[in-house]
């Protein structure tokens, strides 16, 4: 009990900074998220990189591990570069998507849909331009919109 009274205090102390207009930021409102809601799975016990893990996708999913996404690095390679739009695309809900299908990520963004979009929500305003293209479709003026801070 007393610890989903501190979540929800914390939650109320966040969204009530969001909606003052305070700039969302990787270790203020990102990496708690990530602690929470993805840290399970791509951790420490994680593959090492995205290479490790394509060299043995299967032992790392058998595993329940996916890619080392546990610092400011390992995000911004699959948000901007060179993964472009790749946490978009697993993370986006598909409300803008021609299908309407939501990334393979959209589930673990909370234990309900109204905990997964406002975790949703955090992340599309931190990363700027949400941009759901790959690497070399995505323009410059696309990459100079995703503001990532730290």
């Amino acid at each position: 009990m007393k610890t989903g009274v501190v979540l929800v205090a914390g939650w109320i102390l966040l969204s009530a900074s969001v909606c003052r207009g305070e700039e969302i930021t990787y270790t203020r409102h990102i990496k708690p998220i990530f602690i929470e809601r993805c840290e399970p799975c791509h951790g420490k016990d994680s593959a090492p990189d995205l290479y490790a893990f394509k060299a043995e996708e299967e032992k790392w999913l058998s595993a329940g591990q996916g890619m080392l996404l546990d610092t400011y690095p390992h995000l911004i390679f699959f948000t901007a570069w060179p993964d472009t739009g790749s946490l978009m695309r697993r993370l986006d809900d598909g409300k803008g998507r021609a299908d309407g299908k939501p990334g393979n990520m959209y589930r673990n963004l909370g234990a309900t849909e109204e905990e997964r979009q406002n975790n949703l929500k955090l992340f599309k305003e931190w990363v700027g331009n949400w941009v759901l293209k790959r690497w070399p479709e995505v323009t410059k003026e696309e990459l100079h919109g995703i503001k990532v801070r730290y």
